[in-house]
């Protein structure tokens, strides 16, 4: 039998779902933590932080740049899975772009937005 070259027009509809949950879901977490960063989601005042701040100042800072980090790491994750779903419409989706192989439907079940196989991405760390 020869090898598979590339995922069914069937299985690339299931990615495709799966792939549209976890966006939705992913989009609607990257929302709450812009609002977060942008003092939205108060109780419809406009700062309700206290005046005095002292020591609290090092770690509200902090806490902010932690929730940026966060943010910046859901848009890059929107991003790879937004890049997936192009990936489906070329039919070119779940090829390893390193082996040209195809990755395992378990892995891409699990990362979504893989591009390599196990294979190639543990052979890149070596």
């Amino acid at each position: 039998m020869a090898e598979k070259l590339r995922y069914s027009d069937e299985e690339l509809e299931e990615f495709r779902t799966v792939i549209n949950a976890k966006l939705e879901l992913a989009k609607r977490d990257y929302d709450q933590m812009m609002k977060s960063l942008r003092n939205e989601d108060g109780n419809d005042v406009a700062d309700t932080s206290p005046t005095y701040k002292g020591l609290e100042d090092g770690s509200y800072s902090t806490s902010k740049e932690e929730m940026m980090q966060l943010a910046q790491r859901q848009a890059k994750f929107i991003q790879g899975l937004q890049a997936a779903i192009v990936r489906i419409e070329n039919k070119t989706y779940g090829i390893c772009r390193e082996t040209g192989k195809l990755i395992a439907k378990e892995r891409l079940m699990a990362v979504p937005h893989a591009t390599l196989s196990i294979e190639a991405k543990m052979a890149g760390k070596k």
